[in-house]
């Protein structure tokens, strides 16, 4: 069943549900700070500090992306699936099926679009990916949102077909 679009065009939204999002970050948060307090309070070997060093850097600069990138929405439009600052992730047009099963290579609480043609990867961590003919949207978005956009996606798909 496909519903109308709001006064902007948009079929349906996901984002970030705040409780996921505030653990996501926390807990890659504290993963780099103890990374980086460890080797600085008990100095293991030179090789082991560095690498420890390095992967606590790693951590918090993957919670600030994951901030940023949880911050903003993926929108359904007639002609695509975008996030809010436009980039298109994926057309209409060009997907193959939609993969939301239980055993599915899926982002957390999402769903895996398979296109027909290859696109540049990208990727929106916690919000987004995508890698060659696949568009994973989820990790910290909101189950019920994900489940309703990957509902319409498929409907469209098996009305072109």
């Amino acid at each position: 069943m496909m519903f109308t679009p709001d006064e902007d065009g948009i079929y349906a939204r996901v984002g970030a549900s705040p409780g996921r999002r505030a653990f996501g970050y926390g807990v890659l948060l504290a993963l780099g700070v103890i990374l980086i307090y460890l080797p600085l309070a008990q100095p293991p070997a030179i090789g082991w500090a560095v690498m420890m060093l390095a992967m606590g850097l790693a951590s918090l600069w993957l919670a600030e992306r994951l901030r940023w990138a949880t911050r903003g929405v993926i929108l359904l439009t007639e002609n695509d699936l975008r996030d809010g600052d436009g980039r298109i992730l994926a057309e209409i047009a060009d997907v193959r099926e939609v993969d939301r099963g239980a055993f599915a290579f899926k982002p957390s609480n999402g769903f895996t679009l398979v296109l027909h043609s290859k696109k540049p990867r990208a990727w929106a961590p916690g919000l987004w990916w995508r890698l060659g003919r696949r568009v994973g949207v989820g990790g910290v978005t909101s189950a019920g949102q994900a489940k309703f956009m990957a509902e319409q996606i498929a409907f469209r798909v098996s009305a072109r077909n």
